[in-house]
């Protein structure tokens, strides 16, 4: 017999966890490079020191049940999840904690990778906005912008809801009319494409979405550049590493129900809501790629898969809506985390009660 012989049931797939891991945090790494073009080099100490906190603790605690479970990657990428959530000029001490106290308590006490009940990153941002909100929410404009470093901002977000006035203006009219910051190349890009592309349609595109889209704008590192995040998360779902309905689901949800009943910001009214202003702000394209499809924790029906989107998108709408702080993706995404076995159950029951409808009827 040969040595290369195969056996049954003869499927091989390469997809194992812990290439799926590496991959994703590799498609992370030019978000890293960016968001230090825009903020400087000392970003790159966020990073650091989120993933080396994340090893180490994943080290002492293989150390103590004997197994070794760095190589899988998992720490790696719980670490950049984690600072991808962090305000770039966050004190260290923040990433830090929060890394140590995602791996230890959310991870590690209840049996490690594919035990965990919450998405361990997402827990450890969720531990850094309880004990640490202010620090959470200081955020400093690209020096792509102001030519220096450390120049605190406000978000766009946070930004338009504290004006009082501007109620009859569109959203970006009313950030530029409020003197919002905005790059030359924004102006430049946006002139070229109105000139060029938008006056042919009888439309005009207004300043600023440009920046948005390449993270010209203060906020957290995973909002650093929007085109990079889509970018990777395309190549991950051609790689079919991330469940689709997911994600597709959660942000058509969010954009239908921002078109058509607003987020309560200027100039919104009925059925005419601003989708790109949505999605390029607060982080919920990076979470709804890169942390609502996480497969310890999201379903695993495509059903389910659908509701489990359905009632993201739903949760991101109504934080975006009425939150005190505009950015709920993470809090959407952890109490579905919680709430997801008894999601699956309840639909199982549905299931089950249909067939046996079908069944009494034949």
């Amino acid at each position: 017999m040969k040595s290369n012989e195969l056996y049954p049931p003869y499927i091989h797939s390469w997809k194992t966890s812990a290439k799926s891991t590496w991959i994703c945090s590799g498609t992370l790494a030019p978000l890293v490079l960016w968001s230090a073009y825009l903020y400087g080099y000392k970003t790159l100490f966020v990073w650091l020191v989120s993933v080396l906190t994340s090893m180490g603790t994943e080290a002492i605690v293989s150390a103590f049940t004997k197994k070794w479970t760095l190589g899988d990657g998992s720490a790696v990428l719980s670490g950049l999840l984690l600072a991808a959530i962090m305000p770039p000029a966050i004190p260290l001490y923040i990433p830090c904690l929060s890394a140590a106290f995602a791996i230890l308590v959310v991870k590690a006490a209840f049996g490690g990778l594919g035990s965990n009940w919450m998405n361990p990153a997402l827990a450890g941002a969720a531990f850094a906005y309880v004990n640490w909100p202010k620090a959470m929410h200081e955020f400093v404009l690209p020096r792509v912008i102001t030519g220096v470093d450390g120049i605190s901002a406000s978000s766009p977000l946070s930004f338009i809801r504290s004006l009082s006035g501007g109620a009859d203006l569109r959203i970006m009219e009313a950030l530029k009319s409020a003197s919002y910051p905005l790059s030359g190349f924004d102006i430049k890009v946006t002139q070229f494409l109105n000139d060029g592309f938008f006056s042919a349609l009888g439309s005009q595109l207004p300043e600023g979405y440009i920046d948005l889209g390449l993270g010209f704008k203060p906020g957290a590192l995973g909002e650093s550049a929007l085109v990079v995040i889509i970018i990777g998360s395309v190549f991950l779902l051609s790689l079919k590493l991330i469940k689709s309905i997911i994600p597709l689901t959660m942000l058509t949800v969010f954009s239908v129900l921002v078109r058509l009943f607003g987020t309560g910001l200027p100039g919104e009214y009925l059925f005419s809501g601003d989708v790109l202003f949505a999605l390029f702000n607060g982080g919920v394209l990076f979470a709804a790629f890169y942390m609502a499809p996480e497969p310890v924790t999201s379903p695993s029906g495509k059903l389910d898969n659908f509701v489990y989107g359905l009632i993201l998108g739903v949760l991101c709408y109504v934080f975006r809506r009425w939150a005190a702080k505009p950015e709920g993706a993470v809090y959407a995404i952890l109490i579905m985390n919680v709430l997801g076995p008894s999601l699956e159950k309840m639909l199982d029951s549905i299931r089950k009660a249909i067939s046996q409808h079908r069944q009494a009827k034949r």
